[in-house]
């Protein structure tokens, strides 16, 4: 976060939408530092698993799922200090923070629906997992982390929300301070795609169950 606030803010002097560079990037790092892990993890969790997957049957779904929600804990204390830091730059969040738990599922079905496909692919070709890290490099640098969505014209809002976190992110942001616009389009595309994501993985990822359970 002092990173992106020295070189983005103090620096390149990036939009942040009125807030403070610190708040402003710490809003955005505490969905994207539960999402990118929790990725990682359901990426490589049925290859890490595969004693138990050939020994043993069970619905292998239990795998990806419990690796996203494991890393909840660490969430909850990261949202824990960005509240802090919220009450400390004197926001005073309205009604829109009630929207929080569903960004946070948002997140959740984001990781989840990508990790499904990424763990049977991972399964069968070893060599996605040394692809994830750029993947989730790309992803942080589509995300508005670095800089706020409002940067996208209108009109195209709803494209930029196909990429699931874009909503989460800003949907994090507006919530807690209530600066900005809210991101009405940019979220409504996000939801959609993560449903797509969930329904599409979860296809997917029974498809391949038993070619998985025979690769590892």
């Amino acid at each position: 976060m002092g990173g992106f606030t020295l070189f983005f803010g103090r620096l390149a002097k990036l939009q942040s939408d009125g807030l403070p560079y610190p708040l402003f990037y710490f809003a955005a790092f505490t969905p994207w530092s539960y999402f990118a892990p929790a990725l990682s993890s359901a990426t490589n969790v049925v290859v890490q698993n595969q004693r138990i997957i050939t020994r043993v049957y069970f619905p292998r779904l239990i795998l990806p799922l419990s690796s996203v929600l494991s890393g909840l804990v660490d969430f909850a204390i990261a949202f824990v200090a960005l509240v802090v830091m919220v009450v400390w730059y004197g926001m005073r969040p309205g009604a829109q923070v009630l929207l929080l738990p569903f960004l946070l599922l948002l997140a959740v079905g984001t990781a989840l629906g990508v990790g499904l496909w990424l763990s049977a692919l991972n399964a069968l070709y070893r060599d996605v997992r040394y692809v994830t890290p750029f993947l989730m490099q790309f992803w942080l640098l589509a995300s508005p982390v670095a800089y706020p969505s409002s940067l996208v014209p209108v009109k195209w809002q709803w494209v930029y929300g196909l990429n699931p976190m874009a909503g989460v992110i800003e949907g994090f942001r507006w919530a807690l301070t209530g600066h900005g616009q809210p991101p009405g389009a940019l979220l409504w595309a996000s939801a959609t795609a993560v449903g797509i994501l969930l329904v599409g993985g979860a296809m997917f990822f029974q498809r391949m169950e038993g070619a998985v359970a025979d690769r590892v």
